[in-house]
């Protein structure tokens, strides 16, 4: 007999980088349970022979539920991919209490809730990869997704946290910190969109339209992305981080080496705040 198929587990699969991932791990012969909060939307992988659950990772019932699925059918798990998030946009100051909550609920206490949910598998078999799906956004912010790319530097922050944590439970604990990957989140970005009549960005509501669509610009397939991705995850020896895709090494350098002004200067023009300089003086 062969060695036992790789279980995975991976939240946020109704398009992008969860579904591709979803699609390559089972292409390569893996056990892959694909979860979205919307089940009807993983009807596509259904059909391909994946197996689909319902989780929403901002409910502990929901969470709890899939956890108790995946023991009772498949008895472990190897890999645990935290995907499922979304990029809220706005000024900071235009985010209204129940908004931010409601990013990092999603961003940030989500992984960490499902991974609490899964880990007694892991620590019972003395293995397991937790891979938390982060964002270049997390080390490089900018202007109007102040609270995405917040929620993703402190999933990055948990995850190094964790990845020392976990280490003597024999787990490995790995970052990916993707670029600009085709998926529907820019749709999904200018919809969860904060711009208040009253706001004192109201005349940028184009620089924040852009903004909610930058990371499409130019982006990377995302099953091109995932065959990366997977091949990383499933090797024997696999890095704490791992990025892809266009400006994934570029925009970090920049952070580091650049001139904090510089930088600040860069985005603010990119964005269209320089605008409100000139209109003030014009006042």
């Amino acid at each position: 007999m062969g060695e036992p198929r790789s279980v995975i587990l991976i939240t946020g699969c109704s398009s992008g980088i969860g579904a591709a991932l979803a699609e390559e791990f089972h292409v390569r012969g893996c056990v892959v349970y694909a979860t979205a909060r919307q089940p009807e939307t993983l009807a596509a992988l259904a059909e391909r022979g994946l197996r689909v659950l319902r989780l929403d990772v901002t409910d502990v019932d929901s969470i709890a539920a899939a956890a108790a699925r995946l023991a009772k059918e498949a008895g472990r798990i190897d890999i645990l991919v935290n995907n499922a998030g979304y990029a809220q946009i706005g000024a900071v100051v235009d985010l209204a209490p129940d908004v931010l909550r409601r990013q990092f609920e999603t961003n940030v206490n989500g992984p960490v809730q499902v991974t609490r949910a899964f880990l007694p598998l892991m620590i019972s078999q003395r293995s397991g990869r937790v891979v938390n799906v982060g964002s270049i956004s997390g080390v490089v912010a900018t202007p109007f997704a102040g609270a995405y790319c917040a929620s993703k530097a402190a999933i990055h922050a948990l995850t190094d946290a964790m990845r020392m944590e976990l280490t003597p439970f024999g787990i490995k604990v790995i970052m990916v910190q993707p670029g600009a990957i085709s998926s529907n989140v820019g749709e999904t970005a200018s919809k969860n969109m904060s711009l208040p009549a009253d706001s004192i960005y109201a005349s940028l509501a184009d620089a924040l339209q852009r903004r909610a669509q930058i990371s499409q610009q130019g982006a990377m397939p995302a099953h091109a992305f995932a065959r990366q991705v997977a091949s990383a995850l499933l090797a024997d020896d696999v890095s704490p981080v791992l990025r892809g895709g266009p400006h994934s090494f570029r925009l970090p350098f920049l952070k580091r080496w650049l001139p904090t002004r510089t930088l600040d200067r860069k985005m603010s023009h990119l964005f269209g705040l320089g605008t409100l300089r000139q209109a003030d003086r014009k006042t």
